[in-house]
């Protein structure tokens, strides 16, 4: 699950930024895939889920269920491998081949809306309004996808660890101050006893950057862009919050509390204690109780903001080339039951969306181990912005957060990345439809 996962993250904004050079093509919709035979009619549905059989397996249920429900429409199921999963789509709109159902990984959700990839989910109000909120992918106030599940950041550390350097346990309700983090970080280095006090995965690449750092960001009073209009960067990405953050995230390296480029599996790192706290997601759940059984997953931190954690996984919409858009929603209504919702997340050790589908899964029911994981998504999540214009800004964003970490002056990087962020959202109109 974690190698899945992060390499969710780290080919995320790789495929996505390709979406920006091919929009123009692609605007106005493309062709579906679908077929009609025998009186019944074929919707072609694309899902990334090549390489993962576990989840792979559970959408094939989904599909198979649906199939075997009625005989008015068959969904045909074809997986790509993740790698090149959003490369096929953007090559797919591009020659109006798209199928009638794709999955989307949220961040990319917007884009595709604007550049017409994707049609807007009617008629689900009632049964998305008891979804996690994360899971519901939007743009300009119209539903797009929808996904089973989410995954939440969390500290990782040891009860043990805690209570020999006199570290106070937290609490969703009362997480560590940032004073208090970093008195913890500077106890354990005092001790010399690990590698390094913390791990933020700054080995991994990609997606993970923002996903994993901006919420620090926003802890500290920044942010990506103004939400407001998703204009500009200008003041939330450049102003005084976000400067601190910059200082004290490359305070971090410089003070020798985490190293600039972690190993490609922190997970392994810390329960070989190399360190003492990892900054991960919810997906290391699995391997982490397997070997420690102290283990702490303890909320973020709070550097004055409130505490905050990125949201939004993989999502299920239908293309604006469906030959069928009635049978791609009747679908989509059918595969939203929260049968199916347990079925998926159980599958993938991940939070299911609604509450009905959390009961049925061990671990996070209400009060189950994993249940803290849904608190903290439900209650501290922070959505990537939902702009047509994310996958630049995600770059940005990256190439900016990795040179603040290896030394570069904070401001001027920042005030850098304000200025492209702002020059592509000029450049494209604002991404006004």
């Amino acid at each position: 699950m974690l190698k899945r996962t992060a390499r969710l993250l780290a080919t995320t904004f790789v495929a996505a930024s390709l979406t920006l050079s091919v929009t123009a093509c692609s605007k106005g919709g493309a062709t579906s895939t679908q077929a009609a035979s025998g009186g019944t009619q074929t919707l072609t549905l694309w899902t990334h889920n090549a390489g993962n059989k576990g989840e792979l397996a559970a959408i094939q249920s989904v599909v198979d269920d649906y199939n075997a429900s009625q005989t008015a429409y068959k969904v045909d199921l074809q997986a790509f491998p993740q790698d090149s999963y959003n490369q096929s789509v953007v090559a797919a709109a591009a020659a109006k081949k798209l199928p009638c159902i794709l999955d989307i990984d949220q961040p990319n959700v917007a884009n595709w809306a604007w550049a017409g990839y994707l049609a807007p989910i009617e008629g689900m109000d009632d049964i998305l309004s008891k979804y996690l909120p994360s899971t519901v992918a939007k743009w300009n106030g119209k539903t797009y996808a929808y996904g089973y599940y989410d995954v939440s950041l969390t500290w990782v550390t040891r009860e043990s660890i805690l209570k020999k350097y006199g570290i106070r346990v937290p609490t969703i309700d009362q997480p560590w101050t940032g004073e208090e983090f970093a008195s913890a970080l500077a106890k354990v280095k005092a001790s010399g006893d690990f590698t390094y006090p913390a791990d933020l995965a700054t080995g991994w690449t990609g997606e993970w950057w923002p996903y994993g750092y901006s919420p620090f960001l926003q802890s500290f009073g920044g942010d990506l862009i103004n939400r407001t209009d998703f204009s500009s960067a200008e003041g939330v990405l450049n102003g005084d919050a976000a400067v601190k953050w910059g200082e004290w995230f490359q305070g971090l390296a410089k003070d020798g509390m985490i190293s600039k480029k972690s190993s490609a599996d922190p997970t392994a790192d810390f329960i070989n204690g190399k360190t003492a706290f990892l900054w991960n997601g919810s997906w290391t759940a699995v391997p982490v109780r397997e070997k420690v059984k102290d283990v702490v997953f303890a909320p973020p931190v709070d550097f004055g903001d409130g505490p905050k954690v990125g949201g939004g996984s993989w999502t299920w919409g239908y293309s604006t080339g469906c030959a069928s858009p009635e049978g791609a929603l009747d679908y989509l209504k059918f595969a939203a039951q929260d049968k199916y919702v347990a079925k998926v997340a159980k599958d993938t050790n991940n939070i299911p969306t609604t509450d009905a589908a959390a009961a049925m899964v061990p671990g996070f029911e209400p009060g189950g181990e994993n249940d803290v994981f849904r608190q903290y998504s439900k209650k501290f999540t922070v959505m990537r912005p939902e702009t047509p214009g994310y996958p630049f800004l995600a770059t940005a964003f990256t190439k900016g957060a990795q040179d603040i970490l290896n030394g570069a002056d904070v401001k001027k990087t920042l005030d850098q990345m304000v200025a492209d962020i702002d020059d592509n959202q000029k450049a494209n109109n604002f991404f006004q439809q």
